[in-house]
């Protein structure tokens, strides 16, 4: 049977994850305009820095967060070449606040993630842009 669209992207994601370099987590991202993927990303550190995979390099955490790496979703959005409108993203983890923020600005419109990530900032932040802003759903496969 054929996978939809949002099961081929999340797939992709997933697949991109295993490029990362932290040790904490594998998350990868896919950014697709009109059903077209034009970046992915996946986090691991600032290129000419050490990798948390290093050896007797490994995370470098403060409350629980690795600050060696950049984030999937940010990756994504650095590497693209041009402005889009109405962008989705695929993600196999749900974004950090500042993730979130850099979505918004780049004007992500529709976010597929697998695995929760807690952030109490996400939540207050979609309360207060309002539902039309942002839809966010949760993929179980």
């Amino acid at each position: 049977m054929r996978m939809d669209r949002r099961e081929y992207f999340l797939e992709i994601a997933k697949l991109v994850a295993q490029r990362s370099t932290c040790l904490r987590a594998q998350v990868g991202a896919v950014l697709v305009h009109k059903n077209r993927i034009i970046s992915t990303g996946y986090n691991g550190s600032s290129p000419g820095a050490k990798h948390c995979i290093d050896p007797g390099v490994g995370c470098l955490e403060v409350d629980g967060h690795c600050l060696r790496t950049i984030h999937a979703e940010l990756n994504a959005i650095l590497h693209m070449e041009h402005k889009y409108d109405e962008l989705e993203l695929y993600c196999t983890h749900s974004p950090c606040i500042n993730c979130l923020k850099a979505m918004i600005t780049i004007n992500v419109k529709h976010l597929y993630y697998r695995t929760y990530y807690p952030d109490p900032g996400v939540d207050k932040l979609l309360c207060d842009l309002g539902p039309s802003r942002l839809m966010i759903t949760h993929i179980l496969i």
